[in-house]
């Protein structure tokens, strides 16, 4: 049978999750499906039929889908779930919303977080805050899945000639209403698509610090900018920054972290950068375990010369 992704997009273009999660369902057998949920998505469905390995694209398209709601997107799904073996979403926090509810509907169990496809039913996934690695395998009829995106490269996002079936929108369910969306505006490159990040820790000391040490370096660099939960914690920067176990998973071609210590939750969300590169003083700091390069330094000193030398 075939693989459904569902795709996360916004409405007139999809997100890099989109991507990396087709990678994976082409690891699964089958051809690969995809399901854009929303309204006046033409432009949604149209790039996902030039993803490469993209056998066919579903386009559900009314205003029940219009703020994709959980509730409106799952039942989008399940209208449609019979024809697959696998539906597979990317482990975003629109992911996490909508996956859940279709498993216990399905009454299967979910297979959460997914970094590697062993088999179509055989998953590895980490836990223990990324100390280990579980294999897991199901033998339900249909695999709820979500993927950890930064495991699996993105698909090639042209090269495809899928052809786009429309499928009638769901009734809204009523259960739930879009108020509103207060977005944050950010002129840096999103944090979990990023290519290269600075990152601060507790020892940044206030956030004023914060922003005047590391902005200056991401300017140059083109980077965006993470925190350690500590960070956080401590008001130095705002929670959409957090790079974590419960903050955001990165895995960018270059990830710069000063003045953070290297606490498990950080590493769990960040240690699958290609390069590392730490900042810190305290030479027993474990961010140093992981780091590719590591500068003993005080961050304070350290960051502007950096600058200047770039």
């Amino acid at each position: 049978m075939a693989v459904l992704v569902i795709a996360e997009h916004d409405h007139g273009s999809l997100k890099g999750a989109t991507l990396n999660t087709v990678t994976a369902a082409a690891q699964c057998g089958g051809d690969v499906h995809v399901l854009i949920a929303g309204q006046n998505a033409g432009a949604a469905a149209k790039a996902a039929s030039q993803i490469a390995g993209v056998a066919k694209v579903i386009h559900a398209d009314g205003a029940s889908l219009a703020e994709q709601l959980a509730e409106n997107v799952a039942a989008q799904v399940l209208a449609i779930a019979g024809n697959y073996s696998h539906l597979l979403f990317p482990a975003t926090a629109h992911g996490k919303n909508v996956a859940p509810r279709v498993a216990a509907k399905l009454d299967v169990a979910q297979v959460s977080d997914i970094t590697k496809v062993e088999s179509p039913n055989t998953f590895e996934r980490p836990i223990y805050a990324g100390n280990a690695i579980a294999t897991v395998q199901s033998s339900d009829a249909t695999l709820v899945v979500t993927v950890r995106t930064t495991a699996f490269d993105p698909a090639a996002a042209s090269g495809g000639s899928a052809a786009i079936e429309t499928a009638d929108a769901v009734a809204d369910s009523g259960k739930s209403s879009f108020v509103g969306a207060e977005i944050a505006k950010n002129d840096r490159p999103e944090l979990t698509a990023a290519k290269i990040i600075v990152s601060g820790g507790r020892a940044m000391g206030s956030s004023e610090k914060f922003h005047e040490v590391l902005e200056p370096l991401a300017d140059k660099l083109g980077a965006a900018i993470g925190a350690s939960r500590a960070a956080v914690d401590a008001g130095y920067a705002p929670n959409d920054l957090q790079v974590g176990q419960t903050g955001k998973i990165v895995a960018p071609q270059l990830y710069i972290a000063c003045g953070i210590s290297g606490a498990i939750q950080h590493l769990a969300g960040m240690k699958d950068s290609k390069v590392i590169v730490a900042i810190n003083k305290d030479p027993e700091a474990p961010i140093f375990s992981v780091a590719d390069y590591g500068l003993e330094a005080d961050l304070f000193a350290a960051v502007p010369e950096l600058i200047k030398a770039l």
